[in-house]
């Protein structure tokens, strides 16, 4: 079984050999060839630079082998193209934050093929770069909430309050949910642009989705990213919902109908793995902390953590978050390698 017939059928719940294997944020500071290539270069310009795009997306195959390649870039990128004025230092910081319903009026719905051309050549040369040795290409967009932290707040939130955004909600939730709808149209013509350019898989982070409780999240949340699974060409490529650290979002993430969810550290993938059951795949959720154990106690968490996943429909190994900038390249590879040591049926 090739990499992308094993991606698109374990993310669809059909019969696969082993589960696939991939990391997120596989291609960043932890690689010596990232951090060569990003001398002297904007992380922003970096992410507009076809070449050098194209080249550390490719990276993490090359250097520890795993199995999909998922495009450089960032959940901002798109939000440009609405008229958002958006630095990074190092993450994003927006010149003016949405407060009122004038600044959502004002938000442009653009065209990506005129927004982010860039992006969409990105996707198509990686797509004829890894046609070849059948690779799986994931595109990815921030879902709307998360997007919208950022927009509300000015810039990220490490104690996860949210309370410029929670005071808009008091204040005035129809300015939110308006937010929020914009996003997600922006989201669904992204992600359809992606699949067109050649994505077989697409990821939407909600990352910070989990500060908000089961019923925010289905009053506010859910709606627009059931909106997003219903507008997407989901037919050419499955959608995975990656939320972080969120145990209980598990159900409200099920209830958007998305074909994979993906969880953080935080979640007991079995209890993840038995909601889930035939309604969708799960992906996780190692933790990256985890990655710098030796490699025989890394195979044994990769052991334990396919066996607890048996009960979904299928199973995307994965971490429970982002590679983070000190993980050691050696844990990458014998995380890659105990996932592909793994026989037997799994789905």
């Amino acid at each position: 079984m090739n990499p992308t017939e094993r991606m698109l059928r374990a993310c669809r719940g059909e019969p696969v050999d082993r589960p696939p294997v991939w990391l997120m944020r596989q291609a960043g500071r932890y690689l010596p060839e990232y951090r060569k290539v990003r001398e002297g270069i904007s992380f922003l310009d970096m992410c507009r630079d076809v070449e050098k795009a194209v080249e550390v997306s490719l990276q993490p195959v090359r250097a520890v082998g795993t199995e999909a390649v998922v495009f450089f870039s960032d959940i901002f990128i798109p939000v440009v193209g609405m008229g958002v004025a958006i630095d990074f230092a190092p993450g994003p910081v927006i010149a003016d934050p949405i407060r009122s319903a004038a600044q959502v009026a004002k938000l442009r719905q653009p065209d990506p093929s005129e927004a982010v051309p860039f992006v969409l050549e990105i996707l198509r040369r990686l797509r004829n770069e890894l046609d070849g040795p059948r690779i799986p290409l994931i595109g990815f967009a921030g879902a709307p909430f998360t997007l919208a932290t950022y927009l509300v707040e000015g810039r990220g939130d490490p104690t996860r309050k949210f309370k410029a955004l929670r005071g808009l909600l008091e204040r005035d939730a129809d300015v939110v949910r308006s937010l929020l709808d914009r996003l997600a149209e922006m989201t669904i013509a992204y992600l359809n642009a992606q699949i067109e350019a050649g994505a077989q898989v697409v990821q939407l982070f909600d990352t910070w989705a989990g500060a908000l409780t089961d019923e925010e999240y289905r009053r506010f949340v859910l709606p627009v990213n059931r909106a997003i699974v219903a507008g997407l060409n989901r037919a050419a490529a499955p959608l995975i919902l990656y939320v972080n650290d969120a145990p209980h979002l598990v159900k409200a993430m099920l209830d958007s109908g998305c074909d994979v969810i993906s969880v953080g550290s935080a979640v007991e993938i079995g209890i993840a793995a038995r909601l889930a059951g035939s309604r969708a795949s799960v992906q996780g959720n190692l933790d990256a902390a985890e990655l710098a154990l030796p490699p025989e106690r890394i195979a044994e968490r990769v052991r334990e953590i396919a066996e607890a996943a048996n009960p979904a429909r299928g199973h995307v190994l994965n971490l429970g978050h982002g590679c983070l900038p000190d993980t050691p390249v050696e844990g990458v590879r014998a995380f890659v390698a105990a996932a592909q040591s793994l026989g037997g049926e799994t789905g």
